[in-house]
């Protein structure tokens, strides 16, 4: 598996040169090249999927995020950002923000899209009513959700309130040269409200998928595990980590990040499905 990923990084890479990719405050995950995938599975979440049917890009064409013609950032007034119980992040002042394709959801009396990142230095869900080309939005964000029914129960985690430091600016990308792909995307960081959250992805960075993001939980939030089929057996996907060689760049091996798949059910009783690092998790009870 170490080769398939580190293949997959090394495009990655190239994709990334060839765009000019720059980073954004906040979670900008899901900002891998995801066109160069070969050995594609097909699974419960999605056609092309890689080491797992459950490990898949959002959609078999297009890219992470929701499309237009200003390099998908949409304009928006300011409004509130939302985690993913529905409780108040902050308010979003940026006059435009990206959007992940196929992630909507229904809080409260709004409608909500999930923003990839904001000015509350995190991702976080966005009222739809507060972009401004609302209509355009609605036609072009589509609807993909990642599942779990049938898959057996493990143990029940939470969400850390804290991480590891000095983890924190390896990244999950060979040679990367942005200021994201970092392993604390996948860490319970503390964002501007002074409270640490943690992302749930829709797939697992390295695998030129995206590693993208489709929910935010506070530490402190159940996550039920489940026994998902991976290609080489074990129910979880391990990804190598780099650090800075002689030369600074990201291309020395400096351990691993382990991936579990399972969900959190939301206060409203949403059920979100997704893959967490394993390191953000402690052990616990109570998850429904």
């Amino acid at each position: 598996m170490l080769r398939a990923i580190l293949s997959a990084a090394a495009l990655t890479v190239l994709s990334s040169l060839a765009l000019g990719c720059a980073p954004i405050d906040g979670d900008t995950l899901g900002d891998e090249d995801t066109d160069a995938v070969d050995d594609a599975l097909t699974g419960p979440n999605g056609s092309v999927c890689k080491e797992s049917g459950y490990n898949c890009k959002l959609r078999a064409t297009g890219g992470n995020r929701v499309e237009n013609a200003q390099e998908n950032l949409w304009a928006v007034d300011d409004d509130e950002v939302v985690d993913g119980n529905g409780d108040y992040m902050g308010m979003n002042t940026r006059d435009h923000i990206e959007f992940n394709y196929g992630q909507t959801r229904r809080i409260g009396n709004k409608t909500y899209a999930f923003a990839t990142s904001t000015s509350t230095s995190s991702a976080g869900w966005f009222p739809i009513g507060s972009i401004a080309s609302e209509k355009t939005f609605r036609s072009r964000v589509g609807e993909v959700n990642a599942h779990g029914a049938g898959l057996k129960k493990m143990a029940c985690y939470e969400i850390k309130n804290s991480h590891d430091a000095s983890r924190e600016l390896l990244k999950v990308v060979y040679d990367s040269k942005v200021g994201h792909e970092r392993a604390g995307d996948y860490m319970p960081l503390v964002r501007k409200n002074g409270k640490r959250y943690a992302n749930l992805a829709y797939n697992v960075p390295g695998f030129s998928l995206g590693g993208v993001a489709v929910d935010i939980f506070p530490a402190g939030t159940r996550f039920q595990r489940v026994d998902v089929p991976t290609n080489d057996g074990p129910p979880s996907i391990d990804i190598p980590l780099y650090k800075k060689d002689s030369a600074g760049r990201y291309r020395k091996k400096a351990g691993t990040m382990k991936f579990v798949y399972g969900y959190v059910v939301a206060k409203d009783g949403t059920r979100r499905n997704g893959w967490m690092a394993y390191e953000s998790l402690k052990s616990s009870s109570g998850c429904k």
